[in-house]
């Protein structure tokens, strides 16, 4: 595993190549770091990129041409060594490919290309996932960013809110065991503002379909940092900490979803699963603000 560098007079940014996971935005001015620095006694990651899929399986499981394959939580794309195939100043791309490993629990070609741009106080991160194959190549992409909550020592959890623009509640898909339920609830919000507390994290994520997640901001109440994120066009979003932490926030884009608790496991009908035709690429990106 190798960390890989970009920066600019405002910010300091780190990734490695294992998962190919951003590991470090630092502001070369106040020192803040923006990124939960994987504390295993917590959660031992920082911003674990999802692929082939996003969330659980029904009992890890799926089925494709009449085959089961077996697959964790998430995939496997966070746990393996990217290539760095494109490195500037500014810039940074890593790509996975399919080997005979993954072909075991996983029977597609791919080439997963995860990019990093940093330009002033901006991070774009971009994923280009091309189907090398004569075969429809199917699959789900996400990004689970966790930022410090809170930033400085002088701040504690509860001084910090998100803040979606235009929204004055979110209806928010429950779990149970990290599957689907057919439950929604309503949460309300006060201009466009949620407070964060513990206890909204009680029965694990705030997961949201529907495009309900356009835009949204993890702001101090008391200071003037925070970072914002647009994702436009993303149709799943999750909003997760670990049950009864108070260190860090999830902010996660997705395009798929966990598994339903009666999904009949077909992996062309899945929710979410993006289907893409031989030889054609998908695209899709996300961009950060640190202030």
């Amino acid at each position: 595993m190798k960390t890989y560098q970009i920066h600019n007079n405002e910010f300091t940014v780190q990734v490695k190549s294992f998962g190919a996971e951003l590991c470090s935005v630092k502001s070369n001015k106040t020192g803040i770091e923006y990124i939960w620095q994987a504390n295993p006694e917590l959660w031992p990651r920082h911003a674990p990129n999802l692929f082939p899929i996003v969330g659980k399986l029904k009992d890890g499981t799926f089925q494709y041409n009449t085959n089961s394959y077996n697959l964790p939580q998430h995939g496997f794309a966070r746990d393996k060594e990217f290539i760095c195939v494109e490195e500037s100043e500014s810039k940074l791309v890593f790509e996975l490919t399919a080997n005979e490993e993954s072909l075991l629990t996983y029977p597609f070609h791919f080439s997963l290309q995860i990019a990093y741009t940093l330009c002033n106080n901006s991070l774009l991160t971009e994923y280009i996932i091309f189907n090398p194959d004569n075969t429809d190549l199917y699959f789900s992409v996400g990004a689970h960013p966790a930022f410090n909550c809170p930033l400085q020592e002088n701040e504690c959890f509860d001084d910090y809110i998100l803040q979606i623009p235009n929204k004055n509640e979110l209806i928010i898909n429950t779990l149970n065991d990290g599957l689907i339920k057919d439950q929604t609830k309503k949460i309300e919000l006060s201009n466009n503002k949620l407070p964060i507390a513990v206890s909204l994290f009680e029965n694990d994520a705030l997961v949201l379909m529907n495009k309900q997640i356009e835009a949204i901001s993890l702001l101090s109440t008391k200071t003037n940092h925070g970072v914002s994120m647009d994702c436009k066009g993303w149709p799943f979003f999750g909003i997760w900490t670990k049950k009864q932490s108070n260190k860090y926030v999830c902010l996660e884009p997705w395009y798929g979803i966990a598994d339903s608790e009666t999904t009949n496991q077909e992996f062309e009908s899945k929710n979410g699963i993006i289907k893409l035709t031989p030889y054609n690429t998908f695209t899709c990106s996300f961009n950060l603000n640190f202030f």
